[in-house]
């Protein structure tokens, strides 16, 4: 059985927060990739990098699902389901 995303219906259509991860550019700190929030938009850094950003938004706030915001990349990832989600 494949696993799906049930957090669908909390995907919006949002507006990046910043142009780079936005906890980062406030104090400072440097990110490897940048994924955007998709229930509100926060920008945050991956779990590569050293703040953890984007997973921190999630723990914070409960929105699951995530997408890349690196040039080439169009894949969406929910953390409750931990399933890659459809566009």
């Amino acid at each position: 059985m494949t696993a799906t995303c049930t957090h669908t219906d909390q995907i919006r259509d949002v507006t990046p927060s910043a142009q780079g991860c936005e906890d980062c550019l406030r104090t400072g700190g440097r990110w490897v990739h940048l994924r955007m929030c998709l229930a509100c938009g926060h920008v945050g850094c991956c779990d590569s990098s050293e703040r953890k950003h984007a997973t921190a938004h999630f723990h914070e706030t409960g929105h699951p699902v995530i997408r890349s915001v690196e040039p080439g990349e169009d894949w969406r990832w929910c953390y409750i389901d931990q399933v890659h989600v459809r566009a």
